[in-house]
This record gives C-alpha cells, structure tokens and sequence, in this order.
C-alpha cells in the first residue's frame, strides 16, 4: 500500500485577498445531498468552499464536478485536513503512530485474540502482525481498508483533489498535523481500541457490507445518512466522538475563521465532519456565516 494511501486511511479514523479576481458563479442548491458548500458572511466579499471527502474509494468512483473545479479556481489557499503537500507530514508519521510507553498489542488481547488478529493480517492482508505490535490499535484498522473495496485501483479523494489544486497553482495548508490526528489515539485506551481491533477482524465480512453502504451513500452524496452512520457503534469507539471528531470540528473553526477575513478558502475534510449539530456546518452556522449547498 502507498504509504500516503495509509496516511489517508488513517484521517479516515479520524491566500491573498481576491477583492479584484471575477469570481466564476457556482450554482447554490438548498437540497442537503451535497458535498461541495458555499461558505460566505453578510457584509464580506470574501467567499470560500467546504467539501466532504472520503479517504478510500475505488479511483474510477472518484468522480470531481466542474463546481469543484471551480471552487479551487476560486480560491486563494487551499485547506485538506493533513499538509498533504509537505514531504516531513509522512516521514513524521512513523513517529507517532506506537503506542506510548513500550505497550504492545500482544499484551492487550488474550492469546487467542492475539492469534485470530495475527492469521487474518497473514492470510487476508498479507501483512505480518509482528511488524506493528507497538502501532496503536485502532490505526491498524487502516489496513482493512483496502480489503473492503471491490477494485485493486484504489485512491483517496483528496489525492485527486491535489492534482487538481496542484495544476492550479494554489498553495496548500493542513488544519491540523500528523501528531494532531495520531493523539488522538492516546486519549483512547488502547485496550478499547484492541478489542475494537478484534471485533472488525472477527465481523470483516459484515464491515465489508457497512463500507460498501457508506460508498454508496457517499457516492449518492447523502451526508445526512453519512453522519448518521457515526453514532453506529461497530468498533467501541461511539463515546469517543468528541475526541475522535467534535473537539477537531471545532478547533478546525477556530482555524479558518480569522483566515476567512481576508481569503477565499477551500477546505477539504472527510464527510463525516460536515453534517449533524456538531458539524461543521452547523459550526459554521452558529459564527454567523451562510453555509448553502451547491450543485
């Protein structure tokens, strides 16, 4: 697997002023089955876009409208959720994907958990546990990912975002760095994330089914149906969602409003950030802004 495809399986888990640019018109839409917003505030010239991602697709079901396109073309500084652009984002990584201390997975799961996790790494993902014993649990998972899509050719969406955001010229940024998202794993306990490692391993043919729906979903660009897959608790994870997604959602507003004054952003964040009273569409919301759908 390309390492960058993990980085993004892992965020699965988890500007100049343009006053004088003519701004292409992007249709806005008032039907929620979007995933590209229009983010604008009474009183300002300054229009930036949010668009949900999915961090692994089938590539040939990567499909970027031409109001994407344009959205970029609009913007001054482009906003993924990792510095996707900086080299040192995934030669960092290998510094804070191990547990903390010298824990490691065989002395979070009984012998035979350890052994039904171990055979299906060597037999289904071709991938030697003892290699990540010390990797925090739940950044193991990243691995399943690729086994759950029906195609060889896969990619993440905001890898063909940055091609497009590249060929234009713009300059990227990251809402938060690679040790941001890692930590997040450290205020879960690792034996929770262990087990919930077992419980995807022992149920993968059932978590094939439920990512294949969220494609789907994401695909017919349902994100209220994509929230709500959130409160789903299949890995043990479901009390953690201020860690793992709403505490982020707000740090992410913190970030970009300020920058907003001045610029036209596009952002780009997994879908699951979008939706629901906690997302960052209703965040936005609550700060005054006008977040509308676009076609």
């Amino acid at each position: 697997m390309k390492f960058i495809s993990f980085l993004l399986s892992l965020v699965a888990l988890l500007t100049i002023s343009c006053k004088n640019r003519i701004s292409k018109q992007v249709p806005v839409t008032s039907d929620t089955n979007t995933l590209l917003w229009k983010i604008s505030k009474k009183g300002s010239s300054q229009v930036s876009y949010m668009y949900g991602t999915f961090h692994m697709l089938c590539k040939d079901d990567i499909i970027l409208s031409k109001s994407v396109d344009e959205a970029i073309s609009n913007a001054d500084d482009v906003y993924f959720e990792l510095d996707l652009d900086d080299p040192s984002t995934m030669l960092s990584a290998m510094f804070f994907i191990d547990m903390k201390g010298d824990t490691t997975l065989s002395q979070l799961l009984s012998a035979d958990e350890l052994k039904r996790v171990s055979s299906f790494f060597k037999d289904t993902l071709s991938t030697p546990i003892t290699m990540f014993q010390r990797m925090k649990p739940s950044l193991l998972e990243a691995f399943l990912y690729p086994k759950m899509l029906a195609c060889k050719n896969s990619s993440g969406v905001e890898q063909e975002l940055l091609v497009k955001v590249n060929a234009a010229n713009k300059k990227v940024y990251g809402l938060e760095t690679i040790q941001d998202q890692t930590s997040v794993f450290d205020k879960i306990p690792y034996s929770v994330q262990a087990k919930g490692l077992v419980k995807s391993v022992d149920s993968f043919t059932t978590g094939k089914k439920s990512f294949a729906e969220m494609v789907t979903n994401y695909k017919a660009q349902k994100l209220d149906l994509l929230s709500d897959a959130l409160d789903v608790d299949t890995e043990g994870l479901s009390a953690y969602l201020d860690v793992l997604l709403y505490d982020r959602n707000k740090n992410w507003v913190k970030k970009i409003k300020p920058i907003m004054e001045t610029k036209n952003l596009f952002i780009a964040v997994g879908a699951g950030h979008l939706g629901g009273e906690q997302g960052l569409i209703d965040l936005l919301r609550k700060e005054g802004y006008v977040v509308e759908g676009v076609k």
